[in-house]
């Protein structure tokens, strides 16, 4: 009785796959925590997803639509968008569903005068639907994109954020983003009133 209770234990916990043998024995085949999730680089078919969990987020909070990432006209396309030089962006996966994302590309310029612009990248558009917040992921995924970032040859990263995003804040600087004065570059973003950079 107490072999059996422990073969369902470890399928209902880990989805291993496992038999209690005619010899009294457990034989585990299969094991994986059903818990983890997989951080990986975004592909054609998450389009759809990950544009939907950025709209649900913005409905979620009540955030404002104009002037953040919810009007962006690439967000339907992040795929093909982040096939540009110096650009990656990585969704987080929970059981073969998006439930979150995160990118970094050169940010952009009004007027790019300056040779220093080209070793300045902004983290973009990263949200988590509800159901994987407080797990960790998003400062895997932040670290991930930073890692990107320096390989590319980018010394500062760039950021913005809405003010009443204050756990996201929390993070940032827990990474090591500071607070600036004001916007950088030409993100069109102009209801984000929190700007963060970080040197790497």
């Amino acid at each position: 009785m107490i072999k059996t209770l422990i073969v369902v234990l470890l399928y209902r916990l880990y989805l291993c796959k496992a038999i209690l043998g005619q010899d009294n024995k457990i034989y585990v085949f299969l094991c994986h925590n059903k818990n983890a999730m997989l951080i990986r680089e975004i592909q054609q078919k998450d389009n759809e997803s990950i544009a939907k969990v950025i709209r649900d987020i913005f409905h979620e909070l009540d955030a404002p639509k104009v002037g953040t990432a919810y009007a962006d006209p690439i967000l339907d396309t992040l795929y093909e968008v982040y096939q540009a030089p110096r650009s990656v962006y990585y969704v987080v996966e929970h059981e073969g569903k998006v439930v979150g994302g995160c990118g970094v590309a050169p940010l952009e310029m009004l007027k790019p005068v300056q040779h220093d612009i080209v070793k300045v990248c902004e983290l973009q558009k990263m949200y988590f639907a509800p159901e994987i917040r407080g797990t960790g992921y998003a400062e895997k995924i932040i670290e991930k994109c930073l890692e990107f970032a320096k390989t590319q040859g980018f010394e500062l990263c760039y950021l913005e954020t809405l003010s009443f995003m204050l756990a996201a804040q929390k993070l940032y600087k827990r990474i090591g983003f500071e607070n600036i004065d004001g916007p950088m570059g030409n993100t069109g973003h102009n209801s984000c009133e929190v700007w963060m950079t970080k040197k790497l």
